[in-house]
């Protein structure tokens, strides 16, 4: 016996949990996921920072979009999201196109001398600064408030989450699409792919073209506070050249390698050889030594092949719904993103400019359909 209704969301991670309560107050909407609770790999895994100047002009909208909602979160939190911390961005001399580049177009960035970034951040080496620069509106965000604040919006409305529910099959019949999981069968005239690292596969078990969806790890590792420093009040500080970043986190300091390295889609973990590799070039920016890593772990990262988000239904398959690939970018943008999928699945007028939204479109000419095809 097959459970039906409105929409099946496929992914329990911010973006399906997001676009099933905005969906919810109109529509019949069920969440699956494979796991035992929400929010257990990118989402749960996050460096939780709102950075407007991050990503493409299009995921820099989205942020812009989301801003709002997070200072302002109603009927998910009773209180902002956000909290102040700011981005440091330092550069060595190999690092200044990089730099440079990140600057272009960038809004609310103020230009630091050296010395100016090491009163933010004392243990960074003076001779390792070439160029520095701060956004001082960069915040923190609470990621599981978030996520729970719509989680439990979701369910108010009526929706359903059912975990334990990992995809086995899907197919559409009679315009309808039936998922089968270990929890049971469902049904939906729409389903929309909220899967993550999974997205692609989704999309080749149920018959629709994959986009070429790149699930890539990124690790952190979790060291102890500098001795004789209150770090609370640091910046997160980063290294233009992508090298490294590092953030103040529950008393310690979270060190991340910032790699880009190509997974298969699965529970990641944390690989010691690139946690000791990133750790040493972050040796080679600061004055103190790395003596011990308390904790490290790693999430999945998803891109597109041109790394912007793919939202809109597949135009080659009727009920179909993309909402992936939303890169290191899905919390900060999440709130834009839910409430654009959601107008879009009920047929309503997109709050978003139509450039925004034809540049997620999955039919837009910069995804490289054939390579999606192949893979």
């Amino acid at each position: 016996m097959s459970t039906h209704c409105d929409i099946l969301v496929i992914g329990g991670g911010i973006a399906g949990i997001s676009v099933a309560a905005r969906l919810a107050p109109d529509a019949r909407v069920t969440v699956l996921e494979a796991e035992p609770m929400i929010g257990h790999h990118s989402t749960g895994r996050s460096a939780a920072i709102f950075i407007r100047n991050y990503g493409n002009a299009t995921l820099r909208a989205l942020s812009a979009a989301s801003a709002p909602f997070l200072t302002r979160p109603d009927q998910v939190s009773d209180s902002s999201l956000l909290t102040p911390r700011g981005e440091l961005l330092v550069a060595t001399e190999d690092d200044l196109d990089r730099y440079e580049a990140y600057l272009d177009g960038s809004e609310g960035l103020e230009k630091l001398s050296a010395q100016q970034a090491l009163e933010l951040v004392p243990i960074l080496r003076r001779d390792a600064i070439a160029a520095a620069a701060i956004e001082w509106d960069a915040q923190d965000i609470d990621v599981d408030r978030m996520l729970q604040g719509f989680a439990r919006l979701h369910r108010g409305h009526g929706g359903k989450v059912v975990t334990g529910a990992a995809v086995t099959s899907i197919a559409r019949h009679d315009g309808l699409w039936t998922v089968v999981t270990p929890a049971g069968e469902f049904s939906a005239a729409v389903v929309i792919n909220a899967a993550g690292g999974w997205a692609d596969h989704l999309a080749q078990m149920a018959g629709v073209r994959a986009l070429g969806l790149a699930p890539l790890r990124r690790s952190a590792a979790l060291i102890p506070a500098p001795e004789g420093h209150d770090i609370n009040r640091w910046p997160l500080f980063a290294n233009a050249g992508d090298q490294w970043y590092a953030k103040p986190e529950a008393g310690k300091l979270m060190v991340s390698p910032a790699e880009e390295d190509p997974v298969e889609p699965h529970d990641v973990w944390a690989d010691d050889m690139v946690i000791a590799e990133g750790l040493h070039r972050f040796e080679q920016a600061v004055t103190i030594p790395v003596t011990r890593v308390e904790h490290s772990w790693a999430g999945m990262r998803t891109f597109a092949p041109d790394r912007t988000p793919v939202v809109g239904f597949a135009p080659e398959t009727e009920g179909f719904f993309w909402l992936a690939g939303q890169g290191g970018y899905g919390m900060q943008t999440a709130p834009a993103l839910s409430q654009l999928a959601a107008d879009l699945c009920m047929g309503r007028q997109a709050a978003l400019d139509l450039s925004v939204v034809e540049a997620l479109s999955p039919a837009r000419e910069t995804l490289n359909l054939k390579q999606g095809q192949d893979s």
